[in-house]
């Protein structure tokens, strides 16, 4: 598009103040589109003269049309009820396009200026990533840039982080990876790139959090289950020692039982006998007993070694 043209048509606009603001309008077509550039007049149209840039492009005067360029060149056409038509357009035919209608009688009835940008299709953006240690650095460039166009762009991260610039490459630089998307558009056309992008070696956020609650939990876990364990061991050894205590007060218990005499019902003979012996005397009464001979002991004489002679 040509922004100068445009800028001129501005300034002519504000110098020109006898041109009616209030009936221009902007219209934003692509490249090899059909334009419509209508006429705001109600009722039959007796005269009516388009102007591209206040130079004169045709007429239609009682039903009849003039053209004041190459009919070839223009690709355009006005219709019965004025309206002007553009075939296959290209950028060169942005501009300013202006209507004068008069009356049948010679009065002027309307001028209207419509402003006609012709723009090209935005061209696929394409995404690409680089890791640079814990940095993740996304570019959203374009396929092919077209002289004297400017694309909005936005580069977004997981529909939380945004930029917008008016440019033909984005740059993004984050620390976590995820799903991204870029968008170039303009008035005419728009469109998109999404890629799912993640560094190796590099954790994602949710995936940290995943990795650092299933470690608590497994610590946890093993903290009951040993705590479960000796308290198990131990109730069983506190068992066993109360069972072994037990069998040994048992075993005592029948030991006692088995030493201790019973006393028979019907006394024999015997015993009958014990009990009538009478009792000992007394220690003064006792009559002292014999001492017992004792062994006697023979010296061993030594044995002297014989002398020679």
């Amino acid at each position: 598009m040509n922004f100068r043209r445009i800028f001129l048509v501005k300034c002519l606009l504000l110098l020109f103040p006898s041109v009616k603001c209030s009936d221009s309008k902007w219209i934003y077509m692509a490249v090899n589109e059909s334009a419509l550039l209508s006429i705001t007049a109600a009722g039959s149209i007796y005269d009516a003269t388009w102007l591209r840039n206040r130079t004169r492009l045709l007429q239609i005067k009682d039903r009849k049309v003039k053209y004041y360029v190459n009919k070839d060149q223009c690709r355009c056409k006005i219709l019965l009820n004025g309206t002007l038509q553009i075939e296959r357009l290209v950028k060169e035919d942005s501009g300013q396009y202006t209507v004068i209608v008069y009356q049948q009688d010679g009065k002027l009835m309307t001028e209207a200026d419509t402003m006609l940008i012709v723009q090209e299709p935005v061209p696929q953006p394409i995404l690409s990533a680089e890791c640079l240690n814990k940095t993740l650095s996304v570019k959203c460039e374009l396929k092919q840039k077209a002289k004297n166009e400017t694309f909005l762009m936005e580069l977004t991260q997981d529909k939380s982080k945004k930029i917008q610039k008016n440019a033909s490459r984005l740059e993004l630089h984050t620390r976590y990876s995820g799903t991204f998307t870029c968008v170039v558009k303009n008035q005419v056309s728009k469109k998109m790139a999404e890629k799912v992008i993640k560094c190796s070696g590099q954790l994602d956020l949710y995936l940290i959090s995943g990795i650092a609650g299933g470690a608590i939990f497994l610590v946890i876990f093993a903290i009951l289950l040993i705590y479960c364990i000796r308290k198990k061991k131990a109730e069983r050894l506190e068992g066993d020692d109360e069972e072994q205590m037990m069998q040994t007060c048992q075993q005592d218990n029948e030991m006692v039982v088995r030493e201790l005499p019973q006393p028979p019902c019907n006394p024999t003979s015997k015993q009958l006998r014990v009990q009538q012996r009478p009792l000992p005397q007394p220690q003064g009464q006792q009559q002292p007993l014999p001492p017992r001979p004792r062994p006697r002991t023979q010296q061993r004489t030594p044995n002297h070694p014989r002398e020679r002679p």
